[in-house]
């Protein structure tokens, strides 16, 4: 049996039909392909490619398969999917995909689907390349690439068991073990443990999903302990790297001379939907800086002229949320998670800048994602969410969810003037943020705002003002907010506003999304989170409850002025249900929570 030495592992076994998959020229370009992007230019190490973590997670998901007590079958395809999991992967990783989200001239449409991220070029290569390969199709078929397409991109309900799928992409799955522990080696980032005996000794299956726990209570303890380590370690994994300030420079460097490339790409009357879909199918990271060479002005140029060189952009000032205000904050955090609006941000900003004071730069505006939120633990004969069970995955949760980074990065010039005259400036994008809001709206809706909206409603229905004090209700049952969601969602005039999916796989109505824009609100300090202690069957577990913070009373009365029609629809659900409604009532002196509107310029109507 063939074999491949891998610098954290050791030999990594690998089958006959894994070694014909590895010679095939799709799995031959991610040996091309960094895993950090640019990331090499902070962290010299940090050369790592593709094909490298590939390997690596078939290392992983073979380990978890075999200790959940899969079958031979369902092990030879946990392994396949995870060695093809990044056969979609663009030239320099996520770089190239944030220009998807940010220029929808340039998203291919393959087969009547318009492709935006990585996964979809991913499931698109598995189902239709692999079985037609001679020395591949003479052993398995088209179906059964189907479901390894199903596997590598997480898709649970398309597999014969969601397991299989989890193995790949979850909160915890072979993909972030492997990356977190290759990302670690390679750049010397040691921030954060992850212990892979451990955690894949406390997985087990329950209706064919993988759960945290363990049959006694030291083992359950045990599966907290290492779930709680992984989950340090992607904390610290954006802070320490993804948003260094040299790799931030790198990458915006490398955007901006790819964007410019693409326009000029295109005026030339060429096809830039195609040749993006070429990026993420044979192109190379080389591939892709020659690209920028040959069509890129003479700044794309200077700029790949420095990258190559290890010339980054100097950071003249960074702004995260400890000096970012909530509001601002919140509108940020909405803003970078729409691709075409956050490219609007970055190029006004930095076109008043250079207007202002007479010197180009760069702005980045970026914020972490894909935080955990679906990870199962076993309580005994029930099961609960992870981070209902530990305080410490609940604030790492809002920990990730928080990391937002705004930095400018000076081209030229006296950087310690720069870096005063950036803060002048950019502590006035409270008048950019609104009217940059207003045109996602005009675009699509958003649904964490109508969120925001029920909150609000509530604190208006069941709050009450006497004697220089507030009483304002604090919510007492995340499920019970998930339900309101739904209900709301099924309201005809309301049902874009709340587009989200939901499941009932936990017997009740949940949705990944949602979860994870009630933590956005908490993080960006619209709503506070109260820890809850009560007993259940004779154990103790915590809950969450939730209460609207002053700004994001103050935001959400601004928010409202856009918002009148649904917010009226709104109110009168909530008073009609008024008693189905848990809560329990908080008292603070007024002059210590309300705030007033005093910033006529940051109008969201």
């Amino acid at each position: 049996m063939p074999s491949i030495i891998d610098p954290i592992y050791g030999r990594v076994e690998i089958t006959e039909l894994e070694q014909r998959i590895i010679n095939t020229p799709e799995m031959a370009r991610l040996r091309r392909i960094q895993q950090l992007g640019l990331a090499d230019l902070a962290f010299p190490g940090a050369n790592h490619t593709r094909f490298e973590h590939s390997v690596g997670t078939l290392f992983i998901a073979d380990k978890i398969a075999k200790a959940l007590g899969l079958s031979p079958e369902e092990i030879v395809k946990v392994r396949i999917a995870a060695l093809l999991h990044d056969i979609g992967h663009c030239a320099f990783s996520h770089v190239v995909e944030s220009v998807l989200k940010r220029n929808p001239p340039y998203q291919p449409v393959i087969e009547g689907k318009t492709f935006l991220r990585h996964e979809m070029f991913t499931r698109h290569i598995i189902s239709n390349s692999f079985h037609t390969k001679p020395e591949i199709a003479t052993h398995e078929g088209a179906s059964f690439f189907e479901e390894i397409a199903s596997m590598a991109t997480g898709d649970v309900d398309a597999v014969s068991k969601p397991c299989l799928a989890q193995i790949i992409s979850n909160d915890i799955d072979a993909d972030r073990i492997d990356f977190l522990l290759r990302d670690s080696y390679h750049t010397g980032v040691s921030l954060g443990l992850v212990d892979v005996d451990q955690i894949v000794g406390s997985l087990s299956l329950s209706n064919s999903r993988i759960v945290l726990g363990g049959s006694r209570s030291y083992d359950e303890d045990m599966a907290l302990t290492a779930a709680e380590s992984m989950l340090i370690a992607r904390a610290h994994h954006y802070s320490a790297i993804i948003h260094n300030p040299r790799t931030q420079g790198a990458r915006v460097m490398l955007l901006y001379a790819l964007e410019n490339a693409l326009k000029n790409y295109e005026q030339s009357g060429n096809d830039a939907r195609a040749v993006m879909a070429r990026f993420f199918t044979s192109y190379i990271d080389s591939d892709l800086l020659n690209f920028i060479d040959g069509n890129g002005d003479a700044n794309a140029k200077k700029l790949m002229t420095n990258i190559r060189n290890g010339s980054v952009c100097n950071a003249v000032a960074r702004f995260t949320h400890k000096n970012l205000n909530p509001m601002t904050r919140m509108a940020l955090s909405t803003i970078a998670r729409n691709g075409v609006a956050r490219k609007m941000f970055e190029d006004e900003l930095a076109k008043r800048f250079a207007n202002k004071y007479g010197a180009p730069v760069l702005v980045d505006l970026d914020v972490a994602s894909g935080i955990p939120k679906s990870t199962r633990i076993k309580l005994g004969d029930d099961e609960g969410f992870l981070y209902d069970e530990s305080a410490l995955a609940n604030g790492l949760v809002r920990a990730i969810s928080r990391q937002i980074s705004l930095c400018v990065f000076s081209r030229t010039g006296d950087d310690a003037a720069l870096s005063q005259a950036s803060h002048d400036f950019l502590l006035g994008i409270e008048s950019l943020s609104p009217s940059l809001l207003r045109f996602i709206r005009n675009e699509t809706y958003l649904p964490i705002e109508g969120l925001l909206l029920i909150f609000y409603s509530a604190h208006k229905l069941f709050s009450d003002e006497s004697d220089g004090r507030i009483k304002m209700p604090r919510l007492r049952n995340i499920a019970k907010i998930y339900w309101l969601v739904k209900e709301l969602g099924g309201i005809e005039k309301l049902r874009n506003l709340f587009d989200y999916r939901f499941h009932n796989r936990y017997g009740f109505p949940y949705s990944d999304r949602l979860f994870e824009d009630i933590q956005l609100l908490v993080a960006m300090g619209m709503v506070d989170e109260d820890l809850r202690y009560f007993e259940k069957s004779g154990r103790w577990q915590q809950r969450y409850e939730y209460v609207l913070t002053s700004d994001g009373l103050l935001y959400a009365e601004l928010l409202s002025l856009a918002y009148q029609n649904e917010l009226k629809l709104i109110e009168n659900y909530l008073a009609i249900n008024k008693h189905s409604i848990p809560r329990d009532m908080v008292s603070v002196a007024k002059n210590r929570y309300k705030k007033e509107i005093n910033s006529p310029q940051y109008v969201f109507g």
